[in-house]
C-alpha cells in the first residue's frame, strides 16, 4: 500500500465526516457493524449516530436500530449507542455494561447465538433485512479491494447484505495488517463443498474484503487505535487451574492419545485462559499451533517465544503492551497468524476434522457435568455463550475451567443442577477448578457426579453436594440422573435472597 489509505478514485469522492456518514442510518435500521472482542470496531459513525440519537430522543422522536455484530465491540460503539438507549435489538455476543443493561431491563431485545452460526442465519434472513454494514478497514486498493482490520468477524456477510456501506478506513491501525487476513465465503446449503481446512496454517482465500463499490454511501477517515484488553496477572487460582490441565494434557501425551505438539488449541478470554498460555509456554511442548476465535496475550507470547509456530483466529484482542509488540514486529507476526471470518474460525466442521482442544471458561457447572457460561442466577445475561458451543460439541478434547467460589465465596460455582444450561453434559468433557480436575469421559451420572464433588467443589460446598447426593441416590427419583426436584435449585433462590448457597 501506498501512503494514502484510500486508493480508489470514487471511494475519494465519497469522503465525509462522522456525522454526515451517520445521517445515512435511519430509524428502525439494521445495521451490521464489524468488530470482535474489542478489536477491528468502527469509532466514529457510532458515536456520531448516538448523538443524532440523543437529539432525537430530546425532540420526543424514536429514533432506535438494531446492532448486529461479530462479538463483543467497546464503549465508543456498544456503550455510546445503548447508553442513549438507541438499539433496539443486539446480536450475537456483546460485554459492554450499558448494553448489558439495556438487555437485562428489557429495554433491547438480544439473540444469543453461536458464533459460526450467524453469517448463515443472516443470509437466510432469520433476524431480518439488513440495511447498513459499518465496517472499519485498514485500507483501500485502488480495484476497491479492502485491506481488513484486525478483525474479521461477520464482515464478509454484512458487506454482501447491506443495502447501504459504509467505511471507516482508519489510519491508526497498522497498514501492515495487508496479507494477515484469508477470507473464505462459505456457500449455502444444500450441496455445498467440504471447507478445504486440514491444517491451522492452510489459507484457501483471498486476503481482502469485497464489496459493491455502487452501495458505499460514505467513507470516513479516522486516526483511532483499538482500546487495548485490560489483563490482570493471573492469580494464584488461574495458575492453578492451568497446573491442573498442563498435568492432565501430559498424562494425554503420556497415555498417547495425544501427539507429543499437543493438537491445536483453542481458548476462550480472559485471565484463566492466559494463565493457561502462560503454563505451556513455559512447559516442554514444541512446534504448537492454534485454530481459536481470538488470540490474546499468551497466545502472542507463545509466537513470540517460538512455541507456538502458526495461530488461526479471527481477531487479536491485545493488552497495552502486547499491542505495542504487535505493531513493532508485525512482520514477523504477519507469517504466523492468520485472521479469517467467524463462519470458518468457529466452524464445527473444522474444529473436529483438525481434532481442536478446547478450554473454555464457564459461570458455573452441575454435578453431572452441565454447564452455564451465560445467565446469572438464570435469568440475567452476563455476556453470551459466544463461541464456546461451536468447539465444546466438536473438539477433541471439550475443557470448562473456572474458580469454585464466587461473590467473595457466597456462592458455589458447583452446583446440584445449573440455573440455565448452555452446555449439556453430553458435550463437556472435562471439568476444572483450582482444586482439581474431574475427568468426565466414559463415566455414567452418578460416577460423574461424585468425580465433580470430590475434585472440583470447594471444600466449603463439598459436603452439601454429598449430601444431596445421597439423599437423590436414595429417593423416588434415584435412577439413572438422581435429583431431588424440590430442592435443586434452593441453592440459586438462597443466592437471590443474598445469602449463602
Amino acid at each position: 500500500m501506498s501512503e494514502s489509505r484510500i486508493q480508489n478514485a470514487a471511494l475519494r469522492g465519497k469522503i465525509v465526516s462522522a456525522d454526515e456518514a451517520a445521517a445515512f442510518i435511519h430509524p428502525g435500521d439494521n445495521v451490521g457493524v464489524s468488530g470482535f472482542t474489542g478489536s477491528g470496531h468502527p469509532k466514529e459513525v457510532p458515536q456520531a449516530l448516538a448523538r443524532r440519537i440523543a437529539a432525537a430522543t430530546g425532540r420526543g422522536e424514536s429514533f432506535r436500530v438494531g446492532v448486529w455484530t461479530g462479538a463483543s465491540t467497546a464503549p465508543e460503539l456498544d456503550g455510546v449507542l445503548f447508553g442513549v438507549n438507541g438499539g433496539s435489538m443486539r446480536l450475537p455476543y456483546q460485554s459492554d455494561p450499558e448494553c448489558r443493561k439495556r438487555i437485562n431491563s428489557g429495554d433491547a431485545w438480544y439473540i444469543d447465538a453461536h458464533l459460526s452460526h450467524v453469517a448463515q442465519n443472516a443470509a437466510w434472513g432469520h433476524y431480518g433485512k439488513l440495511d447498513v454494514a459499518l465496517i472499519e478497514v485498514v485500507g483501500i486498493l485502488e480495484d476497491g479491494r479492502l485491506v481488513p482490520s484486525t478483525s474479521v468477524g461477520n464482515n464478509p456477510t454484512w458487506l454482501e447484505l447491506a443495502d447501504r456501506v459504509i467505511l471507516e478506513v482508519n489510519s491508526g491501525l497498522n497498514a501492515k495488517l495487508e496479507g494477515m487476513h484469508d477470507i473464505y465465503t462459505v456457500a449455502l446449503p444444500p450441496h455445498r463443498q467440504a471447507i478445504p481446512i486440514a491444517r491451522a496454517d492452510d489459507r484457501i482465500g483471498d486476503p481482502y474484503l469485497r464489496v459493491d463499490l455502487d452501495k458505499v454511501v460514505a467513507v470516513v477517515e479516522t486516526d483511532c487505535p483499538d482500546r487495548d484488553t485490560k489483563f490482570s496477572e493471573p492469580d494464584e487460582n488461574s495458575r492453578r487451574i492451568a497446573g491442573h490441565i498442563l498435568e492432565f494434557l501430559q498424562y494425554e501425551v503420556k497415555k498417547g492419545r495425544i501427539p507429543a505438539n499437543l493438537l491445536p488449541l483453542q481458548s476462550g478470554v480472559g485471565n484463566v485462559a492466559n494463565a493457561v498460555m502462560a503454563g505451556l509456554n513455559d512447559g516442554p511442548y514444541e512446534n504448537l499451533t492454534a485454530y481459536t476465535e481470538v488470540l490474546q496475550d499468551g497466545m502472542l507470547d507463545m509466537i513470540r517465544s517460538g512455541k507456538l509456530v502458526y495461530a488461526s483466529s479471527t481477531a487479536v484482542s491485545l493488552s497495552k503492551e502486547a499491542l505495542a509488540d504487535f505493531n513493532a514486529n508485525l512482520d514477523i507476526y504477519r507469517k504466523r497468524i492468520i485472521l479469517r471470518p467467524q463462519e470458518i474460525s468457529n466452524h464445527p466442521e473444522i474444529a473436529r476434522r483438525l481434532g481442536v482442544i478446547s478450554m473454555n471458561g464457564m459461570l458455573e457447572a452441575d454435578i453431572y457435568g452441565n454447564v452455564n457460561s451465560t445467565h446469572v442466577l438464570g435469568s440475567k445475561m452476563m455476556n453470551g455463550i459466544g463461541g464456546s458451543g461451536d468447539f465444546a460439541r466438536n473438539a477433541y478434547l471439550s475443557i470448562f475451567m473456572t474458580p469454585s467460589l464466587a461473590k467473595n465465596g457466597a456462592l458455589s460455582c458447583v452446583v446440584p443442577m445449573v440455573s440455565h444450561v448452555d452446555h449439556t453434559e453430553h458435550d463437556v468433557q472435562v471439568l476444572v477448578t483450582e482444586h482439581g480436575l474431574a475427568d468426565l469421559r466414559g463415566l455414567a451420572p452418578r460416577q460423574r457426579a461424585k468425580l465433580v464433588i470430590e475434585k472440583c467443589a470447594d471444600p466449603k460446598f463439598r459436603p452439601a453436594l454429598a449430601d444431596y447426593l445421597a439423599r437423590a441416590e436414595k429417593g423416588a427419583n434415584g435412577q439413572q440422573t438422581p435429583h431431588l426436584l424440590g430442592e435443586a435449585y434452593d441453592w440459586h433462590l438462597r443466592a437471590l435472597r443474598g445469602e449463602s448457597m
